[in-house]
């Protein structure tokens, strides 16, 4: 018997995963932050939920700009990237109380960037005892909390 994992949110992703269009050159287009799950926007660079996140509390933070790599940005951009990646490191403790945290960049599709082209870090809090069976034999990731919950959590951090 074959079960089968209902996951309808992601046909949106699967129909509109165009290669010529960025997710967030679009997102930063509309003036919709919480629909698009938008926490925090700096002078050149915003943070965001991961809408497919790996666990919990999954932030992204990237340049306003569509800028490849790091060696695409200017001083003020990295720098500033860099702090806001300390800040929502910061919130993300303060609301979820990770054990560890995962911080990085996939530049590059080899590399495993699921958004080629727009550089932006991943911020994942990690738990001991994170990944379950369900993950490791049916490679299934059971996301205990909703997205707009944990965007309510995390917004909730900033006051």
């Amino acid at each position: 018997m074959v079960e089968r994992l209902w996951t309808p949110w992601r046909m949106e992703y699967i129909l509109n995963g165009k290669e010529d269009e960025c997710i967030f050159c679009d997102k930063l287009s509309e003036d919709r932050d919480d629909d698009n799950f938008i926490l925090d926007r700096g002078k050149k660079n915003f943070a965001l939920l991961n809408i497919y996140p790996y666990n919990t509390g999954h932030i992204m933070v990237a340049p306003f700009r569509h800028v490849e790599s790091l060696v695409n940005m200017d001083e003020d951009e990295i720098n500033e990237l860099m702090m806001l990646v300390r800040l929502w490191e910061e919130r993300i403790r303060k609301a979820y109380n990770p054990e560890g945290l995962n911080i990085g960049a996939n530049i590059g599709q080899p590399a495993g960037a699921g958004v080629i082209g727009h550089f932006h870090m991943h911020m994942v809090p990690r738990w001991i005892g994170d990944t379950s069976h369900m993950t490791v034999f049916s490679n299934t990731k059971v996301m205990p909390q909703s997205l707009d919950e944990t965007y309510r959590i995390l917004l909730s951090t900033k006051s």
